[in-house]
């Protein structure tokens, strides 16, 4: 386990830009972002882009994701004509699995699930994040339940690189305020009732009330609700 003190201490106080930009120089080529093209990674995008940092920015291409979320892609290449490295899943995992269990595995067990999320997302991430030791998200401290014990920067065990979250004390208001003031291509799907949007066949609307991650695997018990991309062990 890494202390996280110093690299907190470096970029506490700062606004987004200026430790994202302290921190391309310091882990410069060893610095990724990874982005689903939802509400905060499109920001996060924003910023990168914007101010030519030397961040490489990929994203993972599951094979399952929503039109809408292709579009965002192609918008946001189109309107900063900068590269986003897309990470596929194994050919041969892939279809192993799907040969083996068909399409749709994933409804009928939560075993089935995580290996389907790991095949599309976890093994691919894990590749995108190999050689790097900083790893930038979208994560903000209200959508995690133990945001008390988290900070903007954590250390990541299992993937053995800092991980920083620049949005993370930013409310999802402030986030729509910037994309709206900005006029940053955002999906709108987040206009349709989806907080959290993933793969396709796993993400559904959110009634008003519901906690953010209620369209995410809806079939399964809330405290099974996860992928593992962002374990810390």
């Amino acid at each position: 386990m890494r202390d996280i003190g110093p690299l907190l201490e470096e970029v506490r106080g700062k606004d987004p830009v200026s430790a994202l930009s302290l921190l391309s120089e310091k882990y410069r080529d060893r610095i990724v972002f990874s982005t689903s093209f939802g509400w905060e990674d499109q920001v996060i995008t924003h910023l990168i882009f914007s101010n030519n940092l030397p961040i490489k920015v990929f994203t993972l291409e599951t094979g399952r994701l929503f039109p809408e979320t292709y579009y965002v892609w192609n918008r946001t290449l189109e309107i900063y004509g900068k590269k986003i490295e897309p990470y596929f899943p194994r050919p041969d995992l892939l279809q192993e699995m799907v040969g083996t269990k068909g399409p749709s595995s994933f409804y009928e067990s939560v075993e089935n699930r995580k290996e389907c999320c790991y095949i599309r997302k976890i093994e691919p991430l894990k590749r995108a994040l190999t050689g790097n030791e900083c790893w930038i998200t979208g994560i903000r401290a209200d959508q995690s339940a133990n945001r008390e014990e988290m900070h903007e920067v954590e250390w990541d065990e299992g993937n053995q690189l800092f991980k920083y979250h620049p949005l993370f004390h930013w409310s999802l208001d402030e986030v729509k305020a910037y994309i709206k003031t900005n006029n940053i291509v955002y999906n709108t799907l987040h206009d349709r009732g989806f907080p959290s949007i993933g793969c396709a066949p796993c993400t559904r609307a959110v009634a008003p009330g519901e906690d953010f991650r209620a369209g995410r695997w809806w079939w399964e018990d809330q405290s099974k609700k996860e992928c593992g991309l962002h374990a810390t062990h």
